[in-house]
């Protein structure tokens, strides 16, 4: 009796299996119909991972980390101060720099004084100049007059000689006062010489001190963009190098899911393309996407590529990006690293099945 039960229950049991293996190849063989002549025609597909822009908080110059103002997971507005550097040195060097521009300035003024103190003495010799001038022109009629009495016995030669030695020596005295002139004039240039230099160094002084305060300005690290800060790389106190990173942050409005496609299908994708994003950690929502990026060349290939075959084998990387409006309603939601599907719809004429109708949470 006991075997006839036991014979009865293994034979329950082996038709169940039965039943059920029958069961699993039947849906197995309706997947792959649904695979070949519903879905692959105008859908295809392609597991990722959710992605973002990252961006590095970076110090431009080496220096030492004095205070960061922002944690991992924090969200941040653009512009919001996320770090400052230590900027002792750099200050120091600014009130060495304007002590340098005061003094420069000072250098200028002075200059420009020796400029109207040798215009002054420009004026001055031409003054004697035209004195010189005249005593040459009295000088030269005296000696007239005494050549003209000497001839008649009117007058002693000794007066003669005596009126010819004062023209030549008034004109010795006009010649001089001209060269004074001419040294004036070359003092006048040097001054303006020395007003050029003196506001040369002027304006280097000052594209100094903007060069200085433009670096005490990349002291104060700010957000470029709104996001979220996702590593905290350096703390207070520690040295970095020229370009260390101090935080790491992510674009919350630039996310996408990167996957691949095989030749026929990424064949057929344009730039623009609908597209539909489900995550494995929330398969309930169902995210609109649409094609930002189609790599011109394969990823990953065969080590040889010589048939057709083995040519449909080469898969191409593409990028699915989120509306960035869309994405700012959930920011608290948006999440880097997740992985799930991507679907592409390849004909704009076939709508989205069921399943890949748009979801979203409330």
């Amino acid at each position: 009796m006991e075997k006839d039960v036991i014979n009865v229950t293994f034979q329950k049991w082996g038709t169940r299996a039965l039943l059920l293996g029958v069961a699993a190849v039947a849906a197995l063989l309706l997947w792959r119909y649904f695979q070949s002549d519903g879905l692959e025609g105008s859908i295809a597909s392609g597991n990722g991972r959710i992605e973002a822009v990252e961006i590095d908080i970076a110090t431009p110059r080496a220096g030492r980390v004095k205070e960061i103002f922002a944690d991992e997971g924090d969200n941040v507005p653009a512009g919001k101060i996320l770090a400052k550097m230590d900027t002792a040195v750099l200050e120091a060097q600014k009130r060495e720099a304007l002590a340098r521009l005061r003094q420069a300035e000072n250098s200028v003024r002075i200059a420009n004084s020796q400029v109207v103190q040798r215009q002054s003495e420009k004026t001055a010799a031409q003054a004697v100049v035209s004195q010189r001038v005249a005593e040459v022109e009295v000088a030269r009629i005296r000696l007239e007059r005494s050549r003209s009495l000497v001839a008649d016995k009117a007058v002693s030669q000794q007066k003669f000689d005596d009126d010819r030695a004062a023209f030549l020596s008034a004109e010795a005295t006009l010649r001089a006062a001209e060269a004074d002139v001419a040294t004036t004039d070359a003092a006048i240039a040097t001054a303006r010489s020395q007003v050029l230099g003196a506001q040369a160094d002027v304006e280097a002084t000052r594209a100094m001190l903007e060069r200085i305060q433009a670096d005490l300005d990349d002291s104060v690290l700010k957000a470029p963009r709104e996001g979220r800060v996702q590593y905290r790389v350096a703390q207070p106190g520690e040295v970095l190098a020229s370009g260390g990173t101090v935080l790491n942050m992510i674009d919350l409005t630039d996310v996408y899911m990167t996957f691949f496609l095989p030749t026929k299908a990424a064949g057929r994708v344009a730039l623009g393309t609908e597209a539909r994003l489900v995550l494995d950690a929330a398969p309930q929502y169902v995210i609109p996407a649409e094609i930002s990026f189609v790599a011109d060349e394969a990823q990953f290939t065969p080590k040889t590529v010589e048939t057709t075959e083995e040519r449909l084998k080469l898969m191409f990387r593409v990028k699915a990006r989120i509306d960035p409006a869309l994405l700012r309603r959930h920011l608290r939601q948006v999440k880097t690293g997740l992985p799930g599907m991507a679907y592409v719809r390849l004909d704009s004429t076939v709508d989205w099945p069921p399943e890949l109708q748009v979801r979203l949470p409330q």
